[in-house]
């Protein structure tokens, strides 16, 4: 069975309703990414840092799975699909798919801020002075800046071996999770599915690459269709 590894980046969750960071109305405009998206933020002020993520994970439980999501998991029928994503939200999990990768962690769990094996579900607010079994404050599963991405070594190893890989609603612009492209073999098909495609340095030099300028909700179905017919 051959085998497609899909990169997902924030744009297909915003068709769900989870906002982006860096859109104009985005996280961001509201935040200062050194104060809730680093150990040293953490270190300054983590009642500010849970209460940001807390927010977050409250819009998670709020949405649902869109078409693009859904679509993704037709392919499981004839294709070995890996996901790997930047987002922190679960919609790809409960949409059905079966097969994912967090690079940058899942909001839906929290761990201990000194011990990173323990991680335990999480689908209510982490409480400032709330402590894991160690004695330590319990922070959300987040990867943030500045710290190492514990499984970009899986998602290079599902990557290099891919024979088909979807970009979908990711800028690619921001590394380590930019350069898995790269990292595919050389002229296999790349689909990029994006409203507003950005493409990278990687992405730029690839003869084998097709551009698709529409939400995922309508790209990633066609691209889809595309393959469940190539697989007839």
């Amino acid at each position: 069975m051959k085998k497609i590894v899909v990169l997902t980046g924030a744009g297909i969750s915003a068709e769900s309703g989870i906002k982006t960071f860096r859109d104009s109305d985005g996280l961001w405009e509201n935040y200062d990414i050194r104060d809730v998206a680093s150990p040293e933020g953490w270190r300054r002020n983590q009642a500010l840092v849970l209460d940001f993520y807390n927010q977050r994970r409250k819009n998670v439980l709020d949405v649902l799975p869109n078409e693009g999501h859904k679509a993704l998991v037709k392919l499981e029928k004839s294709y070995n699909v890996v996901i790997v994503t930047q987002n922190i939200d679960d919609l790809h999990e409960r949409a059905g798919s079966a097969n994912i990768i967090h690079l940058h962690g899942e909001i839906l769990k929290m761990r201990s801020s000194k011990v990173e094996t323990e991680i335990l579900e999480c689908k209510t607010d982490i409480l400032d002075g709330q402590l894991c079994k160690y004695g330590s404050q319990l922070r959300p599963h987040i990867v943030w800046f500045g710290e190492a991405v514990p499984l970009m070594e899986d998602a290079y190893h599902e990557i290099q071996t891919a024979d088909y890989v979807l970009v979908i609603g990711s800028s690619m612009q921001v590394y380590p999770a930019a350069g898995l492209v790269a990292a595919a073999p050389r002229n296999i098909p790349i689909w990029f599915i994006d409203p507003f495609p950005q493409l990278n340095h990687e992405l730029k030099t690839l003869k084998n690459l097709t551009v698709v300028a529409e939400n995922a909700t309508i790209g990633v179905p066609k691209v889809v269709d595309i393959l469940l017919r190539n697989d007839k």
